[in-house]
């Protein structure tokens, strides 16, 4: 009886959880939603600027062709990692592909809890606040505080390279911790093909899908896993007489 009533009490502090995370999660991302507009909307309305409502709608049809498949693609590749509450961390904070899911994925891991699961979740939300209270002190000490003084000090020659190189190595450096992390061999070269594929063939033969060629291999990439899975069959049932 005491098994069966801590397992009532664990699901319904998991029920509440799930009822406070999405209540709290839509307030706080809709009111993001509206500070982040606020500015933009004042100048646009009332601070005589003479940008005309079709300069705003070009605008905003011109970053729609750039990530409108990514509004769509992002939110279903992260959901069975993150889950629920992460999700609203992620998406409040940013920097998901190159900073969050690294680090939800690197606990997971290092605890054993799978993704998709309740300790899988808990796992990514206490990777990401840790990975923005790193984030936030590096800023503030390695940018905030240092950062004029390091500029000054460094050659001229050494920021140029650096703009050059430093994000694609950050980016390359991501990709391998996720490689390792995920072990999946069979996914991880039918990626790199794709993404080949698309940026020497694909791209120069159709310059127009230039801005969403990563979300052409993000498609691409997640339809040629599932149907060249490998298939087990399940072995045929026994019947008993």
């Amino acid at each position: 009886m005491t098994a069966l009533a801590t397992d009532a009490s664990r699901a319904a502090t998991l029920l509440e959880f799930d009822r406070t995370t999405s209540r709290w999660g839509q307030i706080t991302m809709g009111s993001a939603l509206i500070l982040s507009l606020a500015a933009p909307l004042y100048l646009v309305l009332f601070g005589d600027l003479g940008i005309t409502s079709g300069q705003v709608w070009t605008a905003f049809f011109a970053v729609a062709a750039a990530f409108f498949v990514l509004w769509f693609v992002e939110p279903i590749t992260y959901y069975p990692v993150l889950g629920p509450a992460a999700m609203y961390q992620a998406f409040m904070i940013g920097n998901i592909a190159n900073k969050l899911l690294p680090s939800a994925l690197v606990a997971q891991a290092t605890i054993g809890a799978k993704a998709g699961t309740k300790r899988g979740e808990f796992a990514a939300l206490m990777a990401i606040c840790g990975a923005a209270m790193v984030h936030v002190f590096s800023m503030l000490l390695f940018v905030g505080v240092l950062g004029t003084w390091l500029v000054s000090v460094i050659p001229a020659g050494v920021v140029d390279v650096a703009r050059l190189y430093i994000f694609p190595s950050i980016i390359g450096a991501v990709l391998v911790q996720l490689v390792v992390t995920m072990k999946q061999p069979r996914v991880t070269v039918i990626a790199v093909l794709v993404a080949v594929v698309v940026l020497f063939v694909l791209v120069p033969a159709v310059p127009a899908l230039a801005k969403p060629a990563t979300g052409i291999v993000v498609l691409l990439t997640a339809a040629l896993a599932w149907f060249l899975r490998p298939r087990k069959h399940a072995p045929a049932a026994t019947l008993v007489n």
